[in-house]
């Protein structure tokens, strides 16, 4: 009788704990969305090269990825696999783990992180002023005519 209590007290505390477990890891994963939803979109500086070259190629792999890298910086296939992780669990990118090598593939756009950007620079560099923002980059670097027109395009269509 002894030998039967005590096994059928382990399975219950056996159970309370998955309970708990499942209780607090669910916990844990709705912090962790919150935090994401949250969370500004700010992809660091490699974390940007990485997106370029997603962007680029489209769905690849983490191989891809550092090909392409190597070919411009010098960069460790393990420190480039680690800033993919980081950008999964960042939500900058969605893994794909259905095969055996996994597949990477970009959640923001672009326009997304260069809004994001260019959102901070104006912030922390040029306290909100536009005009200082243009001025120092077409001061600074030679525009081509074709962006200058541009340029003049979207301003005309601004000031209607």
């Amino acid at each position: 009788m002894q030998k039967f209590c005590t096994q059928n007290l382990l399975q219950k505390k056996s159970h309370n704990y998955c309970i708990y477990e499942n209780y607090r890891t669910s916990l844990y994963e709705d912090i962790r969305r919150r935090r994401e939803l949250d969370m500004e979109l700010k992809p660091t500086e490699s974390e940007l090269e990485i997106l370029q070259v997603i962007w680029k190629l489209g769905q690849c792999t983490v191989r891809d990825v550092h090909e392409e890298l190597t070919k411009y910086k010098d960069a460790g296939y393990t420190t480039t696999l680690k800033l993919m992780q980081i950008m999964a669990d960042k939500g900058l990118v969605e893994r794909d783990t259905n095969a055996k090598t996994h597949l990477y593939k970009a959640l923001v756009t672009r326009e997304q992180a260069q809004t994001s950007a260019l959102d901070k620079i104006m912030d922390t560099v040029f306290k909100g002023s536009t005009a200082d923002l243009v001025i120092q980059a077409l001061g600074k670097h030679r525009a081509s005519s074709d962006e200058i027109d541009a340029i003049r395009v979207y301003l005309q269509q601004f000031e209607q």
